[in-house]
């Protein structure tokens, strides 16, 4: 059964450990209705970018943050640049009666670059009830031929550029990567979307929400099971760290089955323990010691919901003197036994 939790993760560590935390500081309300408009030969590496930014963001609240529909131009499949089939939730007739939040218009390399009427009306539609608008690689052609771009910068593919600017010249085409705002967003690729959504996120929901899922899309991608190894990754420090500060971090991730005691580290980074304290809380508001042993329970979390390891190998790995201190420690920051968190991936 889960327990209410004695302590807090230091904000850094929470961030990381939201997947089980599941209490990420946003405003509660009702999930967001985001509706993705698939073209012929959109760009799958680009759809699944922006879709994996509120997939997770999902897996942080037990209510979703978002509700996610996908329409074609038609009913029936759409097939992505990949030569990928899509089965599509419904097609634009549909989308022009639903309670939408946001669409977004999926465009790809070999999206034919010619107005869609009915795609127009629905974007108009939409822009009269205030949803937001959004488009992947060259979708926001299909946004500026339905006139919902007026006073807003936009961007698109390079290789579009030309054309766009052609064909919408009162229109600000912005040559940056994405464009973000309150209203509407762009991105040229799918290299851009995932920041484009996490940009999106954080006007919406709050830096808190999207730092998580920066998070976890940065550093903790492979979730299948898979065999246990010691060198689960943890996240780099801070380039902006005092260089000192960094080492110290750097030694304490790379000595967790065995962690160094106050005395070693300032040994290694000569700095006497009090100089070690005000760098942490200068610069990360917590002691040595509790980053410690965030960093010891994050790795322990890991090894938990992305391998196989026993709890016996976990605590010998994240460097506990036994298995009852682990679960004590691990219970105090997640609310939950070690066995129980292995149930939440």
């Amino acid at each position: 059964m889960t327990s209410p939790r004695r302590r807090d993760f230091t904000p850094a560590m929470k961030r990381r450990n939201q997947h089980l935390l599941k209490d990420v500081t946003c405003a509660q309300s009702a999930p967001l209705n985001v509706a993705f408009i698939l073209l012929e030969h959109f760009s799958m590496p680009a759809f699944t970018s922006a879709l994996d930014v509120l997939v997770t963001a999902n897996l942080l609240r037990d209510v979703p943050f978002y509700r996610i529909h996908t329409f074609g131009v038609t009913a029936g499949s759409v097939r992505s640049d990949l030569g990928i089939d899509i089965m599509a939730s419904a097609g634009l007739e549909s989308l022009g009666q639903a309670q939408i939040d946001m669409i977004i218009v999926c465009g790809g390399y070999r999206v034919q670059l010619d107005e869609i009427p009915l795609l127009s009306e629905v974007l108009r539609r939409a822009d009269h009830q205030s949803c937001r608008l959004g488009s992947l690689w060259n979708g926001s052609y299909f946004l500026a031929a339905a006139g919902v771009m007026a006073g807003h910068r936009c961007t698109i593919h390079p290789e579009n550029a030309a054309l766009f600017s052609e064909s919408f010249p009162q229109l600000e085409l912005s040559r940056a990567p994405l464009v973000v705002e309150a209203a509407r967003f762009s991105c040229t690729n799918a290299g851009s979307a995932l920041n484009m959504m996490l940009e999106a996120m954080r006007q919406r929901h709050g830096d808190d929400l999207a730092r998580s899922v920066e998070e976890i899309l940065a550093c903790e991608r492979p979730a299948t099971p898979s065999p246990w190894h010691p060198d689960q990754t943890l996240p780099a420090p801070d380039s902006q760290h005092p260089e000192a500060l960094r080492t110290i971090l750097e030694l304490m991730s790379n000595n967790l089955e065995e962690p160094l005691s106050m005395s070693e580290i300032s040994h290694c980074v000569t700095l006497s323990r009090r100089q070690i304290e005000r760098l942490f809380t200068r610069h990360l508001d917590t002691t040595p010691s509790r980053y410690y042993l965030e960093l010891r329970l994050t790795r322990a979390r890991q090894l938990l919901t992305q391998g196989n390891a026993s709890i016996t190998e976990v605590t010998v790995a994240c460097g506990f003197v036994s298995t009852t201190h682990f679960s004590h420690c691990f219970r105090d920051y997640f609310g939950m036994s070690p066995t129980r968190a292995r149930q939440q991936r």
